[in-house]
């Protein structure tokens, strides 16, 4: 479908929707998905079920409630082929400018009161920076430098979920969903890709799924170029450097065995002062994004190695000037040819996915879900990718210089009277 083909922005969201229509299966559920994205659309505060009713049907606020309720609660549509149809109609606004460079992983989590929203439970909330009651929930992203767009979204099940059937059943979480941790799941959405043809770029990680020597194995067995983020204290064998144990694998014991080992950060602190180069990657609101970079190539020690299949790949450390110490380190089997430059490049291009969150949250709602139950989770997250997917092709129209709203439609009027839950007039 050519979203360029009708003129205006709310005739190509109209011809967008309807080729999301082509995907949820009953002719009658084509309304409340244009009102469902519509909502999520329009300017407002609170993106939840209510208020989108108040917005999109004013005079029948009640059943629309109703409707929109069904819809995204309740009806069996496909979150996969949603989220197909929407790479489908999106990638080419997407690579208008250049190809896919990089499939990113991340997560991201939701503050939540009470215990019976689906997998919710203590643990770190990036949004608030601290431990808290939250739910989260995994993705993958394709970017490159002008734009990206999540293509797989999966909710994060603790273990006390997952053995818990009342809650699940009460939940409806899917029989066949078991516990996996974070790199687990985002392992599973990289094989998918994989299979899917997705076009492919270099893995982009934070520590938290960086630090995974599983995962960092199992990208390599899916023939996918990483570059990851590590801890200081990750162990490497420098240049001149190597197993000395052959024929197993390696065990927890670390330098006891291989006495070579030596941690990510000694390599930093014994690098001369020439392999420090300052490298600026791209342009801010105010001037170029700069800092100091040094890279060498090392051999990785984990618990998944097998010495025979050791192969050198980049330590990339950033140390800013001022700074008592190195700040960041990455690992990346990226080829042993590539530029410095590109290198930083392409480890500082997870800020794509840190803006996808910020407006997906704050121009979206994607963290304005108030059931509790699996589809309905996983049913929201997609519309909202799916209506974020619309405002990603739409800004792919415009000239750098011009202007980047997302508010493409008016604000419509509520009917009178209307008061949302909560809200202290109507208490």
């Amino acid at each position: 479908m050519n979203l360029r083909s009708e003129e205006g922005s709310e005739a190509r969201f109209a011809a967008y929707v309807e080729g999301l229509a082509s995907v949820v299966g009953h002719a009658d559920r084509t309304g409340p998905l244009r009102d469902y994205c519509t909502g999520l659309m329009l300017p407002g505060e609170r993106k939840s079920v209510e208020p989108m009713a108040a917005k999109t049907a004013p005079a029948r606020t009640a059943a629309q409630h109703q409707s929109l309720l069904h819809f995204v609660g309740v009806a069996p549509w496909s979150d996969e082929k949603m989220l197909a149809k929407v790479r489908e109609m999106v990638l080419p606004a997407i690579e208008k400018d250049g190809p896919i460079e990089a499939w990113i992983i991340d997560d991201t989590a939701f503050p939540k009161q009470g215990k019976h929203s689906v997998g919710v439970q203590h643990q770190y909330c990036g949004q608030l920076g601290k431990q808290a009651n939250c739910q989260a929930a995994v993705s993958l992203s394709i970017a490159n430098h002008c734009a990206s767009l999540p293509v797989a979204y999966r909710l994060y099940l603790p273990k006390i979920w997952a053995a818990d059937m009342e809650r699940r059943e009460q939940a409806g979480v899917p029989a066949d969903i078991g516990f996996k941790t974070k790199p687990e799941i985002a392992l599973e959405q990289l094989r998918w890709a994989c299979e899917a043809g997705l076009p492919r770029g270099a893995v982009l990680l934070d520590v938290a799924y960086g630090n995974d020597s599983r995962l960092r194995t199992g990208m390599t067995a899916l023939h996918l170029t990483y570059v990851a983020g590590i801890q200081p204290n990750t162990l490497v064998w420098p240049s001149g450097a190597g197993p000395k144990r052959k024929g197993k694998a390696l065990n927890n014991t670390g330098r006891r065995d291989e006495p070579d080992l030596i941690s990510a950060k000694e390599v930093a602190l014994a690098l001369p002062k020439r392999a420090w180069r300052p490298i600026r990657w791209r342009e801010g609101s105010a001037d170029w994004l700069s800092s100091r970079f040094a890279r060498v190539r090392v051999g990785v020690g984990h618990n998944q190695l097998i010495p025979e299949r050791l192969s050198r790949e980049w330590l990339l450390i950033e140390w800013p000037e001022g700074e008592a110490e190195p700040t960041k380190y990455w690992l990346s089997t990226l080829p042993a040819k590539i530029s410095f430059r590109r290198l930083v490049d392409l480890a500082k291009l997870r800020w794509r996915i840190e803006r996808d969150y910020q407006e997906l949250k704050q121009e979206v709602g994607l963290g304005h879900f108030e059931g509790r139950g699996w589809r309905g989770f996983h049913h929201h997250a997609t519309l909202c990718i799916a209506a974020y997917g619309f405002l990603v092709a739409e800004r792919a129209m415009i000239p750098p210089s011009g202007h980047r709203s997302t508010a493409l439609f008016p604000t419509p009027a509520l009917p009178d009277g209307y008061r949302p839950r909560g809200s202290a007039i109507a208490a």
